[in-house]
């Protein structure tokens, strides 16, 4: 796919440092959002709690809603909440609630849609001979142009949400069964997704062509099981089968496990970033244990950005699998220098500028016994907008250290995603705007270094990249996107025609 330049690239305008960080947007949450979650079971008679156990494994790919859908034979239930799993789908009551045999759940971050109650997933219909709850995890990069023709042939939104534009496709599909519907809308959407659909006699799973996004296949006592990562197959005691494939649909039911396959034979492109840091360390994803491609990435790392130092702190806990490999690699010993607090909930009112800038102390804890006196090398598992790094170096140079170091384990983020992950515009991203040793002056470190895109390849073992065919999908470090984008094509015409307008006004 030919390399595309998103966003605009914005310069130092003459403010100071300080001004420049504060502009950006969020003053201490400078985390990649987790994309979403989802998980099914069928023929279960435990199906409700065995998937509120595997959103539960789940829950770090999104916190803000969750929910579960399931057919009892006659009817389909439907719970959706704003929340944690724990804070809604718990009780012996729970399987009265939700009865059936078969169901679907999603926990879900907000990268389409905002955070309201009727985005949350899944989405649920009743269409002509079956009602259909769908759950999906990424992002359709031409939702926005689907939505207009849709809504222009008479459709209702109830929702923000894209995964409304599916439900929307496969109504007004007029394909005779249900599952020639799902493929037909398959066929008219573009981008990155996982899919998991429920109807009254089919559980149905679906990856985009390209595979950006994770989906697995298991098997619970014959009870076949879908889900956005093994480690919730773990959870419920499941056996992993394998993955299922790029541009694959497989539909369970009665007769057994059904694979289709409607877009022919493309090469995979999975998402990087599920290795970089969506994925749970004891999660197995394209084969590979992701713990250990995060451990070689921080080998690869401290063999790529040499230091003299005394010790390895890891900003936790996302760092720690890299932080361990660079301690293995270099010889420096790898030291808890910063404590994180797991306590903390994600809505801590914050009311004035004076506690907003104690954000990323309520998160971290500097640990002086460590860092004082001591030449500190901090490694993370990426750097975003450069916000909490900055805070962070800040923290640990309170603490007495004498040198900081800081050290990405991934390649820097240059360019935003359209895949299902929040990433911010290219003019938010410190690595999409600056040089290295304007990102160290910011940052306020001694020494920044990133792990390059080969050494990245080197850590999923795949030797180098590939320019002319890569194995990933690693736009974010490349530009080089994997699909086109219609949307915000569309969008970027309608800004150069605006502009237009106004010069020759």
């Amino acid at each position: 796919m030919k390399q595309m330049q998103p966003g605009h690239m914005s310069q130092l305008d003459g403010k100071t440092v300080e001004n420049d960080i504060e502009a950006w947007l969020d003053p201490y949450e400078d985390r990649l959002r987790e994309e979403c979650g989802v998980f099914g079971i069928a023929h279960n008679a435990e199906a409700a709690v065995l998937t509120a156990l595997g959103l539960h494994a789940l829950q770090h790919r999104g916190q803000e809603g969750c929910g579960i859908v399931t057919f009892d034979g006659a009817l389909f239930h439907n719970e959706r909440h704003l929340g944690l799993v724990g804070d809604h789908f718990t009780g012996n009551d729970l399987m009265s609630r939700l009865p059936g045999q078969s169901a679907i759940g999603h926990v879900r971050y907000a990268t389409q849609g905002g955070t309201i109650l009727r985005n949350v997933q899944p989405l649920f219909a009743d269409l002509s001979g079956s009602g259909i709850g769908v759950a999906h995890n990424g992002n359709l990069t031409n939702a926005r142009k689907l939505r207009e023709q849709l809504v222009e042939n008479g459709a209702i939104f109830q929702s923000t949400s894209d995964t409304e534009v599916i439900l929307q496709l496969i109504a007004r599909s007029r394909a005779p069964r249900m599952i020639e519907r799902f493929v037909d809308a398959l066929h008219q959407i573009d981008g990155a997704y996982a899919l998991v659909a429920l109807t009254n006699k089919k559980l149905i799973g679906a990856r985009d062509p390209l595979g950006i996004r994770p989906l697995v296949l298991g098997d619970l006592n014959g009870s076949p099981v879908l889900a956005s990562e093994s480690c919730a197959l773990d959870m419920i005691g499941a056996t992993f089968v394998r993955e299922v494939e790029n541009g694959e649909v497989v539909v369970c039911s009665e007769n057994g496990v059904e694979s289709i396959k409607p877009f022919g034979q493309r090469a995979p492109r999975p998402c990087v970033f599920e290795f970089v840091y969506f994925s749970r360390p004891d999660s197995i994803v394209d084969g590979k244990s992701v713990y250990d491609v995060r451990k070689r990435m921080g080998i690869r790392l401290a063999q790529e950005t040499k230091i003299e130092a005394d010790v390895v702190v890891p900003v936790p806990d996302s760092g720690v699998p890299a932080a361990l490999g660079y301690s293995e690699a270099s010889g420096i010993p790898y030291e808890l220098g910063i404590i994180r607090n797991h306590y903390v909930g994600r809505t801590f009112i914050e009311p004035t500028q004076q506690i907003r800038t104690l954000g990323v102390r309520r998160k971290h804890s500097a640990n002086r016994g460590v860092l004082a006196g001591k030449r500190v090398v901090l490694v993370d598992d990426s750097i975003v907008r450069g916000t909490t790094s900055r805070k962070i170096v800040q923290m640990v140079r309170d603490a007495g250290a004498a040198e900081v170091h800081l050290r990405s384990a991934s390649p820097a983020i240059q360019w935003p995603d359209f895949y299902g992950i929040d990433m911010p515009d290219r003019d938010q991203l410190i690595a999409g705007t600056k040089s290295v040793a304007e990102m160290a002056d910011i940052l306020g470190v001694d020494s920044l270094g990133f792990l390059s895109v080969d050494g990245l390849y080197w850590a999923l073992g795949e030797g180098t990249r590939n320019s002319h065919a890569p194995r990933y999908s690693d736009h974010c470090f490349t530009g080089d996107y994997p699909t086109r984008l219609v949307d915000f094509e569309r969008s970027q015409s309608d800004k150069d025609h605006q502009l237009s307008f106004l010069v020759e006004a």
